[in-house]
């Protein structure tokens, strides 16, 4: 999982503090999640996702089709 966000990462010709600004933490924060230093937090590993435009099971390697799924609709509230 480290080495493909690095790769997603490096493969776009961002910096580890672009990634970092975009998921509001330090460039150190960023790097110990590359280097799998510390757990990458649910929350982080979905605007990831997202900012790649992947599936959560492609970043963790769980597959190798970079292909998102298709995301659910927002849920409708029942307040006016």
């Amino acid at each position: 999982m480290y080495q493909r966000i690095r790769d997603l990462r490096e493969d776009r010709d961002l910096t580890q503090q672009n990634l970092a600004d975009y998921l509001h933490c330090t460039q150190t924060c960023y790097s110990n999640y590359e280097l799998g230093y510390h757990d990458i937090p649910t929350e982080v590993l979905i605007k990831l996702s997202q900012f790649y435009n992947t599936s959560t099971d492609y970043l963790l390697g769980l597959t190798d089709q970079p292909k998102p799924y298709p995301r659910k609709a927002p849920k409708k509230s029942w307040l006016p």
